[in-house]
Parts: C-alpha cells; sequence; structure tokens
C-alpha cells in the first residue's frame, strides 16, 4: 500500500516510516523540511508541509491523492509565535482528514495522547481531542492511536528523563508520586502498522505499555538499565516548575513548564490489553527499555545534559569574578602595578584596566545568556592564549606560582573547546 505520512520528521512518524519500508509499503512523506527527508529516505516522495497555516482541505488533497491510507503523527508540545496547539493539532489535522474523504482515502489513522478529551486538564490534551473527534465523525475507516509516555532514545521526553536518571539524586515534583506507563516506540509504531494492515481496525486503540508505575519508579527502572546505582529521590515542592525552568538545562526546562506540570499530576495510564491483544506479543518492559549495548552511550549522553551547562556557567562565573577583581574588589594598586609590570604604560595603566574588565564582563554575560552560537567561544580562546602569551613573554615566573594561576588556563582552554564543539553540534 502507499502510506501518507504527515510528521515523518518527528520521533513516532520518522520510525514508522522506516517500519512501514520495511514492511515493503511505498511511504510519502511530509513535514517542515521536505530536503532533509528525502536526504533520510531517498527511495521516498516527499512534501513541504506548514502545519501553522495549511487549514484548507484543497491545500491537502493534492498531498494525500493516490495514497491508500494516511497517518497523522503531528504534534508538539509547547505552543511557540503562530505553532499553537489549535493551529498545528486542530486546523491543519481536520484540513487533512477533509481531503482524505474528497480523495477517497481508505484508512486514516491519527496519532493523539493518552488521556486526550475535552475536560482534560490542558490544552496539549483537549486540542488533540477535538482533532480525534473531527476524524471520527468522517464516513471513513479511522483509528485514533492515543499513546502515552513514550519511550524513544531520539525523543525530548525520553532525553529529560534519562538525564533526571542519571543524576545521584533525582529531583521530582510531589517525590514521583504520580502514576505513568510509558510504553516503547517500536510498540507504538507496531501497533499503528498493524492498524494500517488489518481490515477491521477498532476506532480507538491506547497504546500503553505493560504495566502502570509510579514515575519514581520509571526513572529508577531507567536508571538501573543505565547501569547506575539507585538513587534518592528528592522531593520537589508544588509550584516548584517556574523556577526550575530558571535553573535546568535547555533540554529540561520544557519538562517543568506548566503544561508539562498538569499532565504529570494526573493518571496517566490505561488497560494494556488490547495493545497486546493488536500487535500479538507482550509489550517490552520499562526495565528492558534500555538496550544493553546502548547503555554506556546513553548514560554518557545523559550526563552531559547536566556537565555541559554546568561548565558553561562555571566558565561564565570565571568571567564575571575576573571582571569583579578587576573593578576594584582587588586591589586597584596592585592590579595597576601588574599591568606596569607587562609593558602598559602608567598613564593608561588604569583605563586598560577598565577596558580589560569590562571585556571580561561582557564575555561572562555572553556566556552565561547569550543563545547559542552566540558565546563567544573562540574569542574567549584567543584572549586567553594572548594572556598566557604576555605573562609567559613579561612575568614567566607565575608559571612557576604554587597556585598556579597560569597552568589554569589549561583546562580552561580544553573546557572551552568542548562548548564550542557543542555549540557547532546544535547549530549545523
Amino acid at each position: 500500500m502507499k502510506v501518507f505520512v504527515a510528521g515523518a520528521g518527528g520521533l513516532i512518524g520518522a520510525r514508522l516510516v522506516d517500519a512501514l519500508l520495511a514492511a515493503g509499503h511505498r511511504v510519502r512523506v511530509a513535514g517542515r523540511d521536505a530536503h532533509a527527508l528525502r536526504q533520510r529516505w531517498p527511495a521516498c516522495s516527499a512534501v513541504a508541509v506548514d502545519y501553522a497555516h495549511d487549514h484548507a482541505p484543497e491545500t491537502w488533497a493534492a498531498r494525500v491523492r493516490g495514497c491508500d491510507a494516511v497517518v497523522n503523527a503531528v504534534g508538539i508540545f509547547l505552543e511557540s509565535g503562530v505553532q499553537t496547539f489549535e493551529s498545528i493539532h486542530v486546523r491543519a489535522p481536520a484540513a487533512l482528514f477533509a481531503a482524505c474523504v474528497t480523495t477517497r482515502v481508505a484508512r486514516v489513522v491519527q496519532v493523539s495522547a493518552l488521556g486526550a478529551t475535552d475536560d482534560a486538564p490542558g490544552e496539549f490534551l483537549r486540542s488533540k481531542s477535538r482533532a480525534d473527534q473531527a476524524l471520527l465523525a468522517l464516513p471513513l475507516t479511522a483509528t485514533v492511536v492515543r499513546p502515552s509516555l513514550v519511550y524513544g532514545t531520539h525523543g525530548a521526553s525520553t532525553r529529560a528523563f534519562l538525564a533526571l536518571a542519571a543524576l545521584p539524586r533525582t529531583p521530582l515534583p510531589d517525590g514521583g508520586r504520580q502514576r505513568v506507563q510509558p510504553v516503547d516506540l517500536d510498540d507504538v509504531t507496531g501497533a499503528i502498522l498493524r492498524l494500517l494492515e488489518m481490515s477491521s481496525p477498532p476506532r480507538i486503540i491506547d497504546a500503553t505499555g505493560p504495566r502502570c508505575l509510579t514515575l519514581r519508579d520509571y526513572i529508577g527502572a531507567l536508571r538501573a538499565g543505565l547501569r547506575l546505582r539507585p538513587a534518592r529521590t528528592l522531593a520537589l515542592p508544588p509550584g516548584a516548575g517556574a523556577a526550575l525552568r530558571w535553573l535546568l538545562p535547555r533540554q529540561l526546562a520544557t519538562f517543568a513548564d506548566a503544561e508539562a506540570m498538569r499532565l504529570l499530576a494526573r493518571d496517566n495510564c490505561a488497560a494494556s490489553a488490547p495493545m497486546r491483544a493488536l500487535l500479538g506479543r507482550k509489550l517490552r518492559d520499562p526495565t528492558t527499555f534500555v538496550r544493553s549495548e546502548t547503555a554506556v552511550h546513553l548514560r554518557r549522553a545523559a550526563r552531559q545534559v547536566w556537565l555541559l551547562p554546568a561548565l558553561r556557567i562555571s566558565i561564565g562565573v570565571v568571567w564575571l569574578a575576573s571582571a569583579a577583581m578587576s573593578f576594584g574588589f582587588f586591589p586597584r594598586a596592585q592590579s595597576l602595578a601588574l599591568l606596569v609590570d607587562v609593558g602598559v604604560p602608567p598613564a593608561i595603566a588604569l583605563p586598560a584596566l577598565y577596558a580589560a574588565a569590562s571585556l571580561d564582563l561582557v564575555l561572562g554575560l555572553l556566556v552565561l545568556f547569550a543563545p547559542r552560537g552566540r558565546r563567544g567561544y573562540g574569542v574567549q580562546v584567543l584572549l586567553i592564549l594572548a594572556y598566557t602569551l604576555v605573562i609567559s613573554l613579561r612575568l614567566p615566573a607565575f608559571w612557576l606560582h604554587p597556585f598556579g594561576p597560569v597552568l589554569k588556563n589549561l583546562p580552561m582552554l580544553v573546557a572551552l573547546g568542548l562548548l564550542a564543539a557543542d555549540e557547532e553540534r546544535w547549530t549545523t
């Protein structure tokens, strides 16, 4: 069969495309970056889609015409600008589903979310519910798949939970007593593939894992999979999410959002028997989510979520502290004497001191607050090398100082190199 997959660049959509191709189906992939989709799946035709604005059925009709089935795996977790729940979760899917009627698409699968109802706590779930109802009201052979918390190593939520699991003490709202029923990504995509192929699919199915457990126990299972010893849980008080967003690394801040806190506050469980019957096999248990062959890699990646931001913050603090020392916390006379010793004329020593302090201040602020890719790591490396060269030529005794003030530049340079490499990884 020929299947149209909307949201092919996402976690579930991408794995589903791979599964469809492996099963011998033809696939038309749709996403915001058609070029990237063509590069990833050269055998597939690719369509560029703007989910925030493509709300006319006729726009979608040309895209799905000739396809036997359509899967909508589009979704956002947080709103940003024109990327709203109403536009992405409701209006674009409704236009897609209407186009499926006019083009006589035989089968439609909508990827929703467990707990999506009109009275759910949060617009994320409520918007998903509106799209589900729009689909089920149409004269189509359609199924709404409602996954619970999906484990997939490329997923943002999975990376966040692995990062939490890698901490020596895990901070969790309400001590992690919330109940979740995580499901493996391969089980979800396997279920969707089965729904596309079966003659009489159910109208709604909850895609859940084999058992319901507390969030604390889920984090513990991931930690065991990472080959780490059990860790204590740090119970966070109610309302801690707002403060956490300022402290957590970027990869985790999303999950301290008020919307995420509302979703976690309710039980997120459902019967797993329908999923087990659909797949005809056992569901993967959370204790086996982390494959043994990937445990070391995932453990390192999880720790980097914390270590790299901590490294960046420490370097920013070094620059700010250096600026504060030069602006007056260190005796000004001694600072001026050092400048004269390295060859700065006494007449301009004070302006030179304040200029250097101002540069340190700017660099510290850039490191701490500038967007990714604009933090000036190359400038910092050049400045440290320049300082080291001047000191080596004019004050070589500092190399032999028992506190090692110049030797400390070596790990500083290595740290800046690591952070610059991480910036390049995210910006290329």
